[in-house]
């Protein structure tokens, strides 16, 4: 009997290379795929490479809170009446997704502006 395919070649199966890493470009995938696992996967203790703050838009380090947070009170009140005057232009369904926002913003100024009432309380309690 004819057999249409020949016999593989004998080869030591033992001393045949099992790494995944068969080419350069076999090696930065996977160091690319562990990059991307360490990101989403990182433990909570572990936050990873510190971001440096560029000297654009720094703020003060000593500045105090109140200060920080009445700047960020008038700031916002600010975004939420661009987002009230900006909707009045537009059709509908836009003008309910930039008012939605603009409720977000509000509901921060609120926030906001607690803290600011909390620290005149604490401040009057110390005097």
């Amino acid at each position: 009997m004819i057999k249409p395919t020949p016999n593989p070649p004998e080869e030591n199966l033992e001393t045949e290379s099992t790494s995944p890493y068969e080419s350069a470009d076999s090696r930065k995938l996977h160091d690319a795929a562990e990059r991307a696992l360490d990101h989403y996967l990182c433990p909570p203790g572990n936050p990873g490479p510190k971001r440096k703050s560029g000297p654009m838009y720094a703020v003060a380090p000593d500045v105090d809170s109140e200060e920080l947070l009445a700047n960020a009170s008038e700031t916002l009140a600010s975004a939420k009446h661009i987002a009230h005057d900006f909707a009045n232009l537009l059709p509908a369904p836009h003008r309910t997704t930039l008012l939605g926002i603009a409720q977000l913003v509000m509901i921060g100024e609120l926030a906001v502006n607690r803290a600011l009432d909390n620290l005149e309380i604490e401040a009057d309690k110390r005097l």
